[in-house]
């Protein structure tokens, strides 16, 4: 029985964001099983508190296990991270499970509001944290050694399928490549006797998604649809001044709604029934929610935190590695959201199109290609960016020659991910602005705008031999850039109700043939068709035949 219950005395684990939330619960459980514990974070008091509580659980068990703490740790800081690393390599720390667990809510908006800086913000936390952590990690892991990653059920695929979340799409984006990278490192540090696993829980019982998320979502809501006399730059400023009062006494809320009535000169009572309204909007998200769940019951934190300790057992671990575990509960039906076969279009639907296309650098055959192409069908691409843009294409560029991803220098990373993950965000948020000039400050100029928005590659791997491996490195970009297309789509058609529509193209094939520009096109004519705008079909694989 002792040894059950400190099944993991004598290892060390670290946890990010374990000051508090789901973290904290993870590193409580490890300790309650023996380990040692590194916790860091941003913010020095939650993690001296959470120290205090571990402390008493070793007390408790006799375990003899220590906390150390780090502050002022963002997981997203190069130098910040390295040196934590370095630290604990100077003094022989070796780790037995790294936990990415730290994240952030990001933007709770539709993207063509949201901030370009939080979005970057927010990828780098949720994504280039994971990846830095890991990277470091292996200065001071054991052989044997596991990193378990948290990710979200939101950027779990299905076979056709990508579930959107709409406001969310630096989350989604950040997430699905999150996914991908746990199965590339998989491969990656096979020969260092590491493994990586992912977990997805589903709605988990969190400050953050009570205090913030969903709020945050029923603003939006609100936002975009109006309040009584209220125009929508008012209804935002409203929301961020009263929302943070959610769950505060009646006293608390009187004195806030007041305060922010005199600030932002409207009445109480309208400030009074925008946070009713506000609240309950949440309320029937979170209701809904739970009912495509079983037992209509959200996930405790102490119930991912088992999950990840079950993860980290040796031997479980070896049967899991590289595999992504579906932790939710949510029966969450979806439509049809990626083809591989394209719908022949009889009409050219691309005649007297005006197009503008934005490519990386060194993908000129391409653009020559595509541009000729369109060009024999009548369409007329643009030198320059004007107000009469019918569509906007975007050509990523593909991922260059490297052996492994956790042997890149960090600037070498960034790279990857401004050019596969956020430039085709900012693109993509200037061509909506192009479509709907004012609509990111107004959502009720989308109704009726019309426009498209096209984002290709990269290629998937060329070659008679491709090995899981090589499709694991591109597959983390091309995971980024499905769920981000699809929430995106579905916020400009579902919920700003325009006629402005983005897709995504990936060529190439699963088996390494070499990618057809033609099929790229004729894609393309296709998705300038009012039935491809009125489809849930986003991702298109035009060289696929499966």
């Amino acid at each position: 029985m002792a040894y059950r219950l400190l099944k993991f005395q004598n290892k060390t684990v670290l946890v990010t964001g374990s000051g508090t939330g789901i973290g904290q619960a993870i590193t409580k459980k490890f300790v309650e099983n023996g380990a040692n514990a590194i916790i860091l974070g941003r913010r020095k008091e939650p993690l001296e508190e959470t120290a205090k509580m571990l402390e008493e659980i070793i007390k408790e068990k006799q375990s003899n296990a220590t906390i150390k703490i780090f502050d002022g740790i963002d997981v997203s800081d190069e130098k910040a991270v390295t040196g934590m690393f370095d630290a604990l390599k100077s003094e022989n720390v070796n780790l037995d499970v790294v936990v990415n667990n730290a994240g952030v809510s990001g933007p709770v908006t539709c993207f063509a509001h949201a901030p370009m800086d939080q979005f970057k913000s927010t990828v780098d936390i949720h994504l280039t944290g994971t990846f830095w952590i890991s990277v470091q990690a292996l200065k001071v892991m054991k052989k044997g050694a596991k990193i378990i990653t948290i990710s979200t059920f939101f950027a779990e695929e299905r076979p056709l399928e990508q579930r959107p979340y709409r406001f969310r799409s630096p989350y989604t984006a950040s997430q699905g490549a999150k996914n991908r990278l746990v199965e590339a490192m998989s491969w990656e540090l096979l020969e260092k006797g590491v493994m990586s696993i992912g977990t997805n829980p589903g709605p988990v019982h969190s400050d953050r998604i009570y205090k913030t998320v969903y709020p945050k979502a029923a603003s939006e809501f609100l936002r975009v649809s109006g309040f009584e006399d209220l125009s929508p730059s008012e209804v935002e400023a409203a929301n961020n001044e009263i929302v943070g009062l959610l769950g505060e006494d009646d006293e608390t809320i009187k004195a806030g709604i007041k305060s922010a009535a005199e600030k932002l000169g409207k009445s109480e009572t309208t400030l009074t029934n925008l946070l009713d309204k506000v609240k309950g909007i949440a309320e029937k998200i979170q209701k809904n929610t739970s009912t495509m769940i079983p037992d209509q019951q959200f996930l405790s934190q102490e119930q991912v935190a088992t999950t990840v300790l079950t993860l980290s057992d040796d031997d479980q671990a070896k049967i899991l590695n590289g595999k992504i575990i579906p932790g939710d509960r949510v029966f969450y039906p979806v439509k049809s959201h990626i083809r591989s076969s394209v719908p022949k279009s009889e009409k050219n639907n691309l005649d007297g199109k005006h197009v503008y296309i934005v490519s990386a650098d060194g993908d000129d055959q391409r653009v020559s290609s595509i541009t000729s192409m369109i060009e024999e069908k009548g369409g007329q691409v643009a030198l320059e960016r004007t107000e009469n843009i019918d569509l906007f294409i975007h050509i990523t560029g593909n991922l260059p020659n490297f052996s492994k991803l956790t042997e890149l220098s960090r600037d070498e990373w960034d790279k990857l991910v401004n050019q596969f993950i956020n430039t085709p965000a900012t693109v993509t948020q200037s061509a909506i602005d192009t479509f709907v000039p004012g609509g990111s400050d107004d959502p009720r100029k989308f109704k009726d705008a019309k426009g498209r928005i096209v984002i290709i590659g990269p290629n998937l791997p060329i070659g008679k031999k491709i090995s899981g491996h090589e499709m694991a490195k591109v597959e983390v970009f091309r995971g980024a850039m499905r769920p981000f297309a699809t929430t995106v789509n579905q916020e400009l058609s579902d919920v700003l109700k325009s006629n402005v529509r983005a897709f995504l193209i990936l060529p190439g094939t699963v088996d390494g043939k070499e990618p057809n520009n033609e099929n790229i096109v004729n894609t393309i004519n296709y998705l300038m068709s009012d039935e491809a705008g009125s489809s849930s079909e986003v991702i298109f694989c035009p060289d696929e035949t499966r």
